[in-house]
């Protein structure tokens, strides 16, 4: 197949540099909401951290393990000798041919493997997976799998090595940073972090709420409604981490936990946010294929988005029309007015996934949460001691809130709207693997 189209945003793009990995420093300091180990600086550490022939470094529930690379199953060999629609030899290209949703394809550390009865069942759902069908999905399957996933669920799919797969000078360096992270404990949460970040947001929460029953000035009423966007605002981080299952990393947990902080408390769809988030990820800044940056006809991101195209995401076409033309030529008018009220574009997306077909994992508590957001968003509303205005004060308070919170969908867009773009899905050779394609796509802000 052809390469994606590119749409440069400058000549020096952050995916042209080659990587030098320098040697492991003496120590490596606790950042963020990462903790490590003590840092290795005598033979005793250097050697725990030594692996063995056929081993590499994998998170599970938080912790890093030595595991073996890669697992055999009796049933998987067993299924291949029963199967006659398998190659002889299975190569890069032949993988690729499997790309669809009833016929797919994964590579995983060089190993080919048959996800076609899976593909339903994913709980990331299955646009990520067809979206990967038939490239190399290794490092897109480290991101999002502990290790647990490599040992007890992908062999049964597998069904052969693909012969001419290999590594990039690139890809080694990137892997080597990984593993060295692992190694030092760098993935495991510092869960002070997060009861520290609990007592923040529960303070914006009282804030809001006693300013906004307890005072009866139209000032008062105001600051409620200010705190009550910064709580929304701020809480997005968490739910962040939540939906990436990177708080606790125990799957369950941090699915019952995304109920609380991103259903009942902000109103924000955690089904769709995984369903939407992990195809961003997965195709990001993909003009056909990614969601974050399909908004016509209002928004165009690239000249490449006018015209004709298909939504893999929302399975049907977008045209420029007039009415996209109209819009398009004042987005630069029209971007913060909008931003200011997108939140509640979110939650009327949330609701229309959780009312389709598609599959939504704790579909029925997901519904039961976000009612519970309508509910307590609205009595919260309906008891504002209200003066003179009357409702439109309790109107206002629900502007004025969502407004706030709107520096989110800033925040958001700035994180890609600036970068490159492309045509179809990547992954097709070294200048477009992973690694590349999220250096070329996305712009880290630091606030």
């Amino acid at each position: 197949g052809t390469r994606p189209n590119r749409r440069r945003k400058s000549s020096a793009c952050p995916c042209s540099v080659r990587l030098c990995f320098p040697p492991p420093p003496a120590t490596m300091g606790k950042g963020g909401n990462s903790k490590s180990s003590a840092p290795a600086t005598n033979a005793t550490a250097a050697s725990s951290r030594a692996l063995g022939p056929g081993e590499v470094w994998r998170e599970d529930e938080g912790k890093s393990f030595k595991v073996q690379k890669s697992y055999v199953s009796k049933s998987a060999l067993a299924s291949i000798a029963k199967r006659t629609d398998l190659p002889a030899k299975i190569t890069m290209a032949e993988a690729a041919k499997h790309n669809k949703r009833d016929d797919l394809w994964v590579i995983v550390d060089g190993k080919c493997y048959d996800v076609t009865r899976y593909v339903e069942h994913h709980p990331g759902g299955w646009l990520p997976m067809v979206n990967l069908g038939g490239k190399d999905a290794t490092d897109a399957f480290a991101n999002y799998h502990p290790a647990r996933v490599y040992k007890n669920m992908l062999p049964q799919y597998y069904i052969g090595d693909v012969v001419d797969y290999r590594e990039t000078e690139f890809q080694k360096g990137h892997r080597a940073i990984r593993q060295r992270l692992l190694a030092e404990g760098m993935f495991e949460t510092r869960m002070s972090y997060y009861y520290k970040l609990t007592a923040w947001f529960a303070a914006l929460l009282a804030g809001a709420v006693y300013c906004t029953l307890a005072c009866t000035s139209f000032a008062a009423h105001m600051a409620g409604a200010v705190l009550l966007g910064a709580f929304w605002q701020q809480m997005a981080g968490v739910g962040h981490d939540i939906g990436h299952n990177g708080v606790t990393h125990v799957w369950k947990t941090d699915n019952t936990i995304g109920l609380l902080v991103g259903n009942f408390l902000t109103g924000i769809g955690m089904g769709w946010w995984k369903r939407s988030h992990n195809v961003h990820h997965v195709v990001c800044n993909s003009i056909e294929n990614d969601p974050d940056i399909q908004h016509m006809p209002i928004f165009a991101v690239s000249p490449e988005i006018f015209g004709r195209f298909f939504s893999s995401y929302h399975q049907h076409w977008v045209e420029t029309d007039a009415a996209a033309r109209f819009l398009v030529s004042y987005q630069h008018w029209l971007f913060y007015p909008i931003m200011a009220f997108a939140r509640f574009n979110l939650y009327a997306q949330a609701w229309l996934l959780l009312l389709s077909d598609e599959y939504v994992h704790n579909k029925k508590w997901e519904m039961v949460a976000s009612a519970g957001f309508i509910a307590w968003l609205s009595s919260l509303v309906a008891y504002i001691p209200v003066g003179p205005w009357g409702n439109w004060e309790r109107v206002l308070y629900l502007l004025v809130s969502h407004n706030v919170a709107g520096l989110l969908h800033v925040q958001i867009c700035l994180s890609h709207f600036a970068m490159e773009t492309y045509h179809g899905v990547p992954y097709k050779g070294e200048e477009d693997e992973w690694f590349r394609m999220q250096l070329a796509t996305t712009l880290n802000i630091d606030w």
